[in-house]
């Protein structure tokens, strides 16, 4: 007669559980985000306010370097780490550590000429930190969800990057007349600092998956020679195939899309406003809904009930520039693409994650991802290009096309592909 009771303090057991990793990770996600959110918005509107040429503002992207690059030593974040710290948190709590060390040697410095060049130098090194503790963030996701909770955590990595982003680049920037300059950096070091309590009092093993093997690869050519087996397989040529292709039209499109309202004269502010914070908002609640989606219905249909809707804010934008859209339109749009979008990320994103070998989780995931975002970057850097030739219609029209005949890389239940074959 004890069974039922049994039964339910064990799912709130599991529960109560699940909800710590998604906390634990929204929170490691969030300072990773805080750098890179500061590069992002906040610096150069510093730098151009304090006479910095737009040539060496336009060179920032250079500063990112560190997340295009951190595939590299990804192996080394795997192979090394001190028995006592544990895998993960060998890694986790110095990175956090340096991070903060270098936000708080920034409060001390000046966006001016004199100072540029430190200033730039340390948010190098911030991207550099964040970066290298992503690596070890992601294998640690890895490690400790389970395939159920997959959609669930990966709500933690992207709503919890992009809340850091929006700190960091949004909400101190709009606090700096109140702040100062060394309390936006301070804030900064505040939050990294209470970040880390949780790191300090986790339990790695406590919350791996009983399922999850806990073997680990011990040398670099064991690494290597299983990524390159990896590489050959059948389904790993659809997923590459995959999640270089999907973005393919949203990145064509968006990155036109803000020069479009621009020669539509629309104002700065009006593109603010709609693009910059209705656009995230309905982002971050796509990306929320997309992991829930993926932990209800299972991460293969998530990403098809996502690609599948995407297309039409997509079209959208193409329906836009064949005439002269009102702001209503505008909104609309935007907030759809940006809903529709976030929720796609958030299901590819879970997808990414359950193909994993755990044994080399920060190399195996750090490579996966990287080839994402080098996916994204072919369509983004032609865009201008169509535009010049052809005008906004056409690369709006082609980001449609994109969108749509990327369709045909979804997984179908009849074909039976394992490495589609995923329930959440």
């Amino acid at each position: 007669m004890s069974t039922g009771p049994e039964i339910t303090g064990s799912a709130r057991f599991l529960g109560a559980l699940t909800s710590r990793k998604v906390g634990l990770l929204s929170a490691l996600y969030f300072v990773q985000g805080l750098p890179f959110g500061f590069h992002a918005t906040t610096l150069p509107v510093y730098l151009r306010k304090h006479g910095t040429s737009v040539e060496l503002i336009g060179l920032l992207f250079l500063l990112a370097l560190p997340w295009s690059l951190k595939a590299l030593w990804a192996p080394f974040v795997d192979r090394h780490a001190s028995p006592r710290f544990g895998r993960r948190r060998s890694w986790i709590l110095p990175m956090q550590a340096l991070l903060a060390l270098t936000c708080l040697a920034a409060a001390w410095t000046r966006p001016t000429t004199d100072g540029v060049y430190v200033l730039l130098g340390l948010v190098f090194l911030m991207n550099l930190f964040a970066a290298t503790m992503d690596i070890a963030v992601d294998a640690l996701a890895v490690d400790i969800l389970s395939k159920s909770e997959l959609g669930l955590g990966n709500i933690a990595q992207v709503v919890g990057y992009k809340l850091g982003m929006l700190t960091g680049g949004g909400l101190l920037l709009w606090l700096t007349p109140t702040l100062g300059w060394q309390g936006l950096f301070l804030t900064m070091v505040g939050l990294i600092v209470v970040a880390s309590i949780p790191v300090w009092l986790l339990h790695e093993g406590a919350h791996q998956p009983a399922s999850a093997s806990t073997e680990r690869l011990d040398s670099y050519r064991d690494i290597f020679r299983e990524l390159k087996k990896w590489m050959k397989a059948p389904e790993t040529r659809w997923l590459i195939a995959f999640i270089t292709t999907y973005k393919f039209g949203e990145s064509m499109s968006d990155q036109m899309f803000k020069p479009f309202l621009v020669d539509m004269r629309f104002s700065p502010e009006q593109i603010g406003l709609w693009v910059g914070t209705w656009g995230m908002v309905f982002s971050l609640t796509g990306s929320f809904l997309g992991g829930v989606l993926a932990s209800r219905v299972g991460i293969t249909a998530a990403v098809t009930i996502t690609a599948v809707l995407r297309v039409l804010p997509v079209a959208g934008e193409w329906w836009l520039s064949l005439g002269q859209p009102s702001p209503t339109a505008v909104v609309t749009v935007t907030c759809a693409e940006h809903f529709f979008g976030g929720a796609l990320t958030t299901a590819v994103f879970a997808l990414m994650m359950s193909k994993v070998d755990r044994r080399m989780g920060a190399t195996h995931y750090t490579f996966i991802a990287t080839l994402e975002v080098l996916g994204k970057m072919p369509p983004a850097s032609l865009s201008g290009f169509v535009v010049s030739a052809f005008g906004y219609s056409t690369v709006f029209a082609a980001g449609t096309f994109l969108s749509f005949a990327f369709l045909g890389l979804l997984p179908r239940p009849n074909r039976r592909r394992p490495s589609a074959d995923i329930a959440g």
